[in-house]
């Protein structure tokens, strides 16, 4: 049972940003400033909207929120309505898998973070340094 009504559930879960979040996009983007890496465009026009790409190298990348997508690591599923909250990180992550192999069939390279990557400086930067 949640412990707080419907009406005050539905303002906390509104406030979720899915995008410019400043705990996870953010810290990457400036780790992309800091580290010299140039032309990445942010929330681009392009079929499943990652978060960054690199237009000229058909690079895109995906940082994920390891709520939303699932993360074995961290995941945690609300004891709450937990039949929806499951089926919606299920839905999360094989709309994230049509993505994947979608992007590669059309030339696109595609990485994806887990906000505990980000947020922990694990060795992100060096996966994407491979590709440069």
């Amino acid at each position: 049972m949640d412990k707080v009504s419907k009406k005050v559930r539905s303002q906390i879960m509104s406030n979720v940003r899915s995008k410019n979040n400043k705990t996870t996009e953010w810290k990457f983007r400036a780790a992309l400033i800091r580290n010299g890496y140039r032309g990445w465009k942010v929330r681009p026009k392009i079929d499943f909207s990652p978060d960054f790409i690199f237009q000229n190298k058909k690079i895109a990348i995906f940082i994920d929120g390891c709520f939303w997508h699932g993360c074995r690591k961290c995941k945690k599923i609300p004891s709450s309505n937990h039949n929806y909250w499951f089926q919606k990180i299920k839905n999360n992550r094989k709309r994230d898998k049509k993505a994947n192999n979608d992007l590669k069939c059309d030339g696109w390279i595609v990485l994806r973070f887990w906000e505990h990557e980000i947020k922990n400086r694990k060795d992100y930067l060096l996966r994407l340094k491979s590709l440069f």
